[in-house]
């Protein structure tokens, strides 16, 4: 075995996984030594982050449920200007990424530490990664003051998920694995993460299709192993191709993920030796990209773009988008590679 130099370094955040451990919140709250905090979440999620606000009693400032996916703009202006208004020194973000990305912008632009409760598999509670939408764009960058200080992984709350929604959010979080398994500074330490959070996801998506609550259970634990791979290395081509699919076009997060990922994979496998034995060893197969190509067939998951709405007229200026500012990838990323990737995937082709 060859260890190449490498560079680790933790998340510096509280993490606390366990049934019912949301019960728990307004006594974490003290312990961050925070007064009042601002509940944002989703309009599908008001129920719960109403609950969660009851539950904080006087250390909740009130709801803001108008997050939304790829965290237009004004929608993180709006919820800023909220926490201003109501004196709240934090927020608490429950739900997906998109309630959790809402909570990083308020971080990111008014200074608020964020706790995140996550509802969903998508991981982005683990990473200093922020993103924004202004005018069709999706802009995203790297700030470690967007971290949330604790997150509470309750797998109870993820029961109400649907089951559709529950799968597509799970290959979202192996795609986090899939691409630090060959980012350039990927580590040993994060490499193992990466190949037990796809193992463990891969493993639990079809007992959360039949409603199994071990299964859902051992899904959030993968989702945070995937997420924390994905908030201590660089992304590829894969998360540069969803977000232009996603704030270009507005398709929706995850399934874009869950298709795009099978494509990206077998673009990428013949440059990433390593990442393949990985992913071969989690899933005990010798085409990883094919792998979770059938899966997400076997889940009735989505496989065609077209399916979520792009037109096929589309694909050049996605391609084009895919090679604007440079960025690690195994494989070369050529318009032409690019291009043929994203037709498969309109199509709903077989990867490779």
């Amino acid at each position: 075995m060859t260890v190449h130099p490498f560079t680790y370094d933790a998340a510096p955040m509280r993490v606390r996984f366990g049934a019912g451990v949301v019960e728990e919140l307004p006594a974490e709250i003290g312990v961050l030594g925070l007064r009042r905090a601002l509940v944002l979440c989703s309009p599908e999620q008001e129920e719960t982050g109403r609950a969660i606000s009851r539950a904080l009693g006087a250390h909740s400032a009130g709801v803001l449920a108008e997050a939304r996916m790829h965290v237009p703009v004004e929608v993180a202006r709006r919820a800023r200007d909220r926490a201003a208004d109501l004196g709240a020194d934090s927020c608490v973000a429950v739900g997906g990424g998109s309630a959790i990305g809402l909570g990083k912008a308020v971080a990111l632009e008014h200074g608020l530490p964020v706790v995140a409760v996550p509802t969903t598999y998508a991981g982005s509670e683990m990473t200093p990664v922020w993103g924004l939408t202004e005018n069709g764009r999706k802009r995203t960058g790297k700030d470690r003051k967007v971290l949330p200080v604790s997150v509470l992984y309750d797998p109870e709350l993820t029961v109400g998920l649907p089951v559709g929604l529950s799968i597509t959010s799970g290959f979202n979080a192996i795609a986090h694995a899939v691409e630090a398994l060959y980012a350039p500074d990927r580590s040993p330490i994060v490499s193992l993460m990466a190949q037990e959070g796809a193992r463990a996801m891969a493993e639990a998506l079809p007992g959360v299709a039949v409603g199994d609550f071990a299964a859902r259970t051992a899904a959030l634990y993968g989702s945070w192993l995937c997420g924390a791979c994905l908030g201590a290395t660089t992304m590829s081509l894969h998360h540069k191709l969803c977000h232009a699919l996603g704030g270009t076009l507005d398709l929706p997060h995850a399934p874009t993920h869950t298709v795009v990922l099978p494509h990206v994979l077998a673009y990428n496998q013949d440059a990433a030796p390593d990442a393949v034995d990985a992913l071969s060893r989690a899933w005990s197969t010798r085409d990883p990209a094919r792998r979770l190509w059938d899966l997400a067939g076997e889940l009735g998951a989505p496989r065609s773009l077209r399916e979520l709405g792009m037109a096929e007229s589309d694909i050049g200026r996605i391609a084009e988008q895919a090679l604007r500012d440079p960025y690690a990838n195994p494989a070369p990323v050529t318009y032409e590679g690019v291009a043929e990737l994203l037709r498969a995937a309109w199509r709903g082709e077989p990867p490779g």
